[in-house]
């Protein structure tokens, strides 16, 4: 086999066999095994300590060192940089609560053949939710200040946070002095308030109900809507763009965040990705191409359109008439 055609086979089967290493950082996180190896122990002393099998655990533990979680020195296993950064409950960067997310995933997205053939979602295992709202605020904290500058709250005294989720985005509005009104299912209240008190607990209040059905207020300045489009349908996308603009001030601020698709719907592989995510997770939710979402605020009454890349998301903001 010539060199060429052996580099073309390796990315082959990188992509066609990355779930094996992702099976075994899941695991090894729904053990806690990176808490009990901020210090070296053995593959015994653990497998004592977390209740599993002595043999399945050195096996597994070999496996997550291999890809540079852990190193092993003698018979011995303790957690490298990465995951002490990453994968260690008090570090401000903790990932766990993203990787448990992505364990109920791995079983959502296991239903994909069933789900081509039925175009309906595999929603079979209870979601953990509070993990997941843990989850999506692990995950807001490394883009929240690029997103926020983007969206730019200059001038803005009240904002609403709608499907706010964490609350991570209304924590910095609310850090440049605006006034922020979260709004999320009740449920999410619950930990949102957890999150929003460990941070900061002024200018933040809290509206619970169902967006689709229920009074989301009036009279703000800005509206923010981030990492919502994408689980609903284009016209559920819109009747929310209406509900929004109906309650912001004259010449108020729609601001979105959202992954999206080029033209053909077929790049980046962020958004390809998080569409087939959609699919298996939601009725009729997919990753949208900028031009739809331009369109939808443009039919909905907003001006002066602007998008920032910020990566695998894009902010689009568009302003209310004055009068």
């Amino acid at each position: 086999m010539n060199n060429n055609l052996l580099q073309k086979l390796q990315v082959f089967r990188q992509l066609s066999g990355g779930f094996r290493a992702s099976r075994v950082i899941l695991t090894a996180n729904n053990y806690a095994v990176f808490e009990h190896l901020k210090t070296p122990k053995t593959a015994s002393v653990l497998a004592k300590r977390i209740k599993t099998d002595r043999r399945a655990t050195e096996i597994l533990l070999d496996a997550v060192t291999a890809l540079g979680l852990l190193t092993k020195t003698g018979s011995k296993y303790r957690n490298t940089l990465l995951a002490a950064i990453f994968l260690v409950k008090k570090s401000p960067w903790y990932q766990g609560n993203m990787l448990s997310h992505s364990d109920t995933l791995w079983k959502t997205w296991s239903g994909l053949d069933e789900v081509l053939k039925t175009g309906m979602p595999n929603r079979t295992r209870e979601r953990h939710h509070e993990s997941f709202i843990r989850a999506m605020h692990d995950n807001a904290v490394f883009r929240v200040k690029d997103v926020i500058t983007a969206v730019d709250v200059r001038g803005i005294k009240k904002a609403l946070d709608l499907g706010g989720g964490p609350g991570t985005y209304s924590i910095e509005m609310a850090r440049q002095g605006v006034s922020v009104t979260l709004f999320d299912q009740p449920d999410t209240m619950v930990v949102a308030k957890k999150i929003v008190k460990a941070s900061t607990g002024k200018n933040i209040e809290y509206l619970g109900g169902n967006f689709h059905s229920d009074d989301i207020g009036s009279g703000y300045d800005l509206v923010f809507i981030s990492q919502i489009v994408h689980s609903l349908s284009i016209n559920e996308s819109m009747a929310l763009l209406k509900k929004s603009y109906n309650a912001l001030n004259p010449g108020g601020k729609i601001a979105i965040q959202e992954f999206f698709l080029g033209k053909d719907r077929a790049h980046p592989v962020p958004g390809a990705l998080f569409s087939v995510n959609m699919l298996v997770n939601t009725t009729a939710g997919r990753c949208y191409t900028m031009q739809e979402m331009k369109t939808w605020l443009i039919k909905t009454g907003f001006r002066s359109i602007k998008e920032t890349s910020l990566g695998d998301t894009i902010v689009m903001t568009g302003r209310k008439k004055k009068s």
